[in-house]
């Protein structure tokens, strides 16, 4: 898989799966520019970024992007595992605007010229918690539910365009994000390692070779669709 003058943008690259599918994608000769509202370390001859919140419209306007050939809408943030009675509405917002809003906005950014082109790559990051319940609280499951239709309908209304669009549902991921899992002896990752049948959580690696692969050729009539990374965990169901 060869992305030699392509263009990947990816959304929350400077931790975790987003940094994880940039690395990858430099690896394999991509040009990769970085959204993150958060100071990003990777430093290479092929990689731009830009300090931005991507839920916010009005910092996306400034941003200035060449022909993208690939987007990856990654960027996300847990709830903490609360039911809806004990989310406030800010907190509510702030997971809806980072998980959702972003993928809804970036999307608008780059979807014009890839119609134009009549060529393009969406790759939304939705969770398990978009399939089933128990992958996150009440506000991060709305979302991640909504990040799945959402990438169902763009695929429906932009197929025919030569664009595709498909999301990633992870499971356990071992990130920065779910550092809280492993503090205490790793009491709740140790717990939730049960529920899998591999026994283990995913890295961030083997979440960014899913995306390089849904990104290349060899995944052209995979369109439409959320693909879990889960260890199999949704087996349970």
């Amino acid at each position: 898989m060869n992305f030699k003058n392509k263009t990947v943008v990816v959304t929350g690259c400077a931790s975790g799966i987003g940094k994880a599918q940039a690395q990858l994608f430099l690896k394999h000769q991509a040009h990769v520019i970085g959204l993150d509202c958060q100071p990003c370390s990777l430093i290479h001859d092929r990689f731009t970024f830009h300090r931005c919140d991507v839920s916010n419209s009005e910092q996306i306007k400034k941003i200035k992007l060449p022909t993208v050939d690939i987007l990856c809408n990654t960027a996300g943030k847990l709830d903490d595992f609360l039911p809806t009675l004990q989310t406030s509405e800010s907190l509510f917002d702030t997971i809806w605007q980072t998980n959702m809003k972003s993928v809804f906005l970036m999307t608008n950014k780059v979807l014009p010229a890839m119609i134009k082109r009549k060529k393009g790559i969406i790759i939304n990051m939705a969770s398990i918690a978009s399939l089933i319940p128990g992958g996150g609280g009440a506000s991060y499951t709305a979302a991640k539910f909504a990040i799945a239709g959402y990438t169902k309908q763009l695929a429906y209304d932009y197929a025919s365009y030569n664009i595709r669009i498909n999301a990633i549902a992870p499971g356990a991921i071992d990130t920065p994000m779910n550092a809280k899992d492993f503090l205490n002896d790793g009491a709740i990752a140790k717990e939730i390692c049960q529920q899998i049948p591999f026994k283990r959580y995913a890295t961030s690696k083997e979440v960014a070779e899913l995306t390089l692969f849904l990104a290349s050729d060899q995944a052209r009539y995979i369109c439409g669709d959320i693909i879990p990374i889960d260890g199999g965990w949704m087996c349970r169901q």
